[in-house]
């Protein structure tokens, strides 16, 4: 996770000036560092001179700084100048590329998530899809930065990638068109009734300002009522800046720590806590999250999970726990190093072992699952039998019959009612409401459960 500030740079790698305890401990450091540097320096100068094939010393060095950096953990990285432009302006929310967040697991270049909207996600690319190859080059034994630098290319060109898929035998070539990524991080949906579904894609400079804007919407569209509650889905975000976390989390606590990170040294832990400036701390919500949500997604989540505010549903979480600091360079290149890792306000550490959901909801492909429920179905009823007497339904129903008939908000609940019935056609037809309903049964059942809050204890209202 890329830190907003660079406050915390300072605490994390200066020593005090009194630790004079440590200064021949220090001197010994020092001289093995020395040993080993000229070492290093006598090594290069003998490639240089004597190598069969003349050298390009900056890419020994590269590979040098590449190598050192590959000893320690996978989200610590050297950028080149072009790359780390590329990374400055990725944060903005609009770039160049692919749009898709990458790490290596097992020794594989593997997909964390295809950011939504983007050149990736529109070509199919699909989280946990193992890269192996791009432009018919294998990426084994690459490291991140090298990964991302053979998928960087100028707008408009095309790039292959061969990725495995999970339960597929045989790898697929998906070509992908870089483009203008323009990210759009919060995607609103008014469910109605005083609902309301935000669907947080990444964590930019203006995720949260646009959660406000839309949170404020919703408010001065409830009026009195007041919102009901919201579903906050941060399935399949990846991640991305610290601040812009803390803020969210801000929003929906009236007081609690949110986050807390400790470095090298225990003694050394920052404690972030709630401002209590929050303006939206009534309404229940829900938030959900998959294993590929990661890092800023995991801190929200664990923040109003730990501080009873929220309810999470879904599917243990990526378990990104780290805190990575950017430090520029002076020749305009940049080194990303992780300084800490990250707790939530109940002391959890999320490294490697994710957000565990207080409701575990598995995701359901709706198709399948409608086939399934047809099979399922046997066996007659009252209602069945020819002669039967009519129930009040029934009679209602008849009359409607012979009437124009007209969509009331009777037919819309249909859909809350059992969402796997609809056709795909069907769906395409809906309002954006209904076919989130209808698509999606984890959302399905965040709505279901928002509705039904009054039983559910545990949590704030």
């Amino acid at each position: 996770m890329k830190s907003a500030t660079s406050n915390g740079i300072a605490k994390y790698l200066k020593f005090g000036v009194g630790a004079a305890v440590l200064i021949g401990g220090l001197a010994v450091f020092a001289q093995e560092r020395y040993t080993d540097l000229q070492n290093f320096a006598k090594i290069l100068n003998l490639v240089q001179q004597y190598y069969v094939e003349p050298v390009d010393s900056k890419k020994l060095m590269l590979g040098a700084i590449r190598g050192m950096l590959r000893e320690l953990d996978p989200h610590t990285s050297y950028m080149p100048q072009e790359v780390f432009k590329d990374f400055e302006t990725e944060t903005s929310g609009e770039f160049g590329g692919l749009g898709i967040e990458i790490s290596i697991q097992n020794g594989i270049l593997t997909i964390i998530s295809p950011i939504e909207d983007t050149p990736a996600w529109e070509a199919g690319i699909k989280p946990g899809d193992r890269v192996v190859a791009v432009d018919g080059k294998s990426t084994k034994g690459l490291g991140l930065m090298e990964a991302s630098q053979l998928m960087r290319g100028k707008r408009g060109s095309k790039t292959v990638l061969t990725v495995v898929r999970e339960k597929e035998d045989e790898p697929r070539d998906i070509a992908i068109v870089r483009g203008s990524v323009k990210i759009r991080s919060v995607k609103p949906t008014d469910l109605g009734e005083g609902y309301h579904y935000f669907r947080v894609t990444s964590f930019i400079e203006n995720t949260g300002r646009d959660l406000e804007k839309y949170m404020a919407e919703a408010v001065k569209k409830a009026g009195k009522d007041g919102v009901k509650g919201i579903v906050m889905d941060l399935r399949r975000n990846p991640g991305g800046l610290l601040d812009q976390a803390i803020k969210i989390s801000d929003m929906f606590l009236k007081e609690g720590d949110i986050v807390s990170t400790i470095g090298r040294d225990p003694k050394q832990k920052e404690v972030v806590s709630a401002t209590k400036k929050g303006k939206y701390t009534e309404f229940p919500i829900i938030i959900l999250v998959n294993e590929y949500s990661a890092s800023a997604s995991e801190i929200v989540a664990g923040a109003l999970q730990d501080n009873k505010r929220a309810i999470v549903m879904g599917a243990r979480s990526f378990g990104k726990g780290s805190v990575q600091h950017v430090i520029k360079l002076g020749d305009g290149s940049g080194l990303k190093l992780t300084i800490a890792r990250y707790f939530t306000p109940s002391g959890r550490s999320i490294q490697a072992e994710g957000i565990q959901p207080d409701i575990e909801l598995e995701e359901v492909d709706a198709e399948a699952f409608g086939k399934a429920v047809v099979k399922s179905k046997g066996g007659n009823r009252e209602k069945d039998i020819a002669g039967h007497l009519l129930g009040e339904k029934e009679k209602a129903a008849k009359i409607a019959e012979l009437k124009e008939k007209k969509q009331t908000e009777q037919d819309k609940s249909d859909i809350a009612s059992g969402w796997w019935k609809a056709e795909a056609k069907e769906i395409e037809k809906m309002s954006p409401r209904d076919k989130l309903l209808a698509s999606d049964y984890q959302v399905f059942q965040a709505y279901n459960y928002l509705k039904a809050w009054k039983i559910m204890r545990g949590v704030s209202k």
